[in-house]
């Protein structure tokens, strides 16, 4: 793995991120919105949920 293969994967971050304030601004703001209700230990669980998830799907990837 190299820089160019982390900055691709950078640009695909940001072009997923894109795809729901663009397709449902309505939903992205509710979602946001409940986000920022949240306690900081909910928020905590749900990125460590997901840095957990990304890492098994790389794993599984890369297999």
């Amino acid at each position: 793995m190299n820089f160019q293969d982390l900055m691709v994967g950078a640009c695909l971050v940001l072009v997923l991120e894109g795809m729901l304030p663009f397709l449902s601004p309505k939903l992205w703001k509710r979602l946001v919105k409940d986000a920022a209700e949240l306690n900081d230990s909910a928020l905590r669980g749900f990125g460590f949920g997901m840095m957990v998830l990304g890492t098994l799907l790389l794993h599984l990837l890369n297999r």
